[in-house]
């Protein structure tokens, strides 16, 4: 166990630690601030402090669903470096895969699945053809779809997407200008 000497306290950052993803934990389970103070005993503004310690990010939830994308893990690496909690991208040939592997019936659901997903963000931004970007629109809540078109539908290629310019879309999403 390992304690640090400050001055006359001896302290364990280990229970430090271990309260910290506790205060964490209940408050990503919906618990208010001031239920976790007073349930642990501490003071609601050292959870807000605490809070703002290991913030990322302010603003809403954001998608990311792209294809025919070329530069696919470039993308996928701009969407887990600017925080986007949910990236689904793929190239002209997975997106091909990802439809003839399946039957029409398990297709239909796998797509329910992914909609009904997308409908717990606040933006989903949108990289593909013109008619797929209606047909997202048309799914999902009005104002909800960033459409980013790549081309006129059908496409047949992979479509190269700008990462400084998708980087610069999502920060300006997240508020986050820097």
């Amino acid at each position: 166990m390992d304690l640090l000497r400050i001055g006359e306290k001896l302290i364990s950052p280990g229970r430090i630690e271990r309260a910290v993803e506790r205060i964490l934990h209940l408050r990503s389970r919906g618990h208010s601030q001031q239920e976790v103070a007073e349930q642990l005993g501490i003071d609601r503004t050292f959870i807000s402090r605490l809070e703002s310690l290991g913030e990322v990010r302010k603003g809403g939830r954001l998608a990311l669903i792209g294809f025919p994308i070329g530069n696919k893990e470039e993308i996928e690496a701009v969407a887990r470096k600017e925080g986007v909690d949910y990236a689904l991208v793929m190239t002209d040939s997975e997106r091909w895969e990802f439809a003839e592997e399946r039957s029409g019936v398990a297709l239909a659901n796998e797509l329910m699945v992914i909609f009904s997903k997308l409908r717990d963000f606040d933006t989903v931004i949108f990289l593909g053809s013109d008619m797929r970007i209606k047909l997202v629109e048309a799914m999902l809540e009005p104002g909800a779809v960033l459409g980013i078109e790549l081309g006129k539908s059908p496409m047949q290629e992979d479509k190269y997407v700008d990462p400084l310019e998708l980087q610069a879309l999502i920060r300006s999403l997240m508020g986050n200008f820097s």
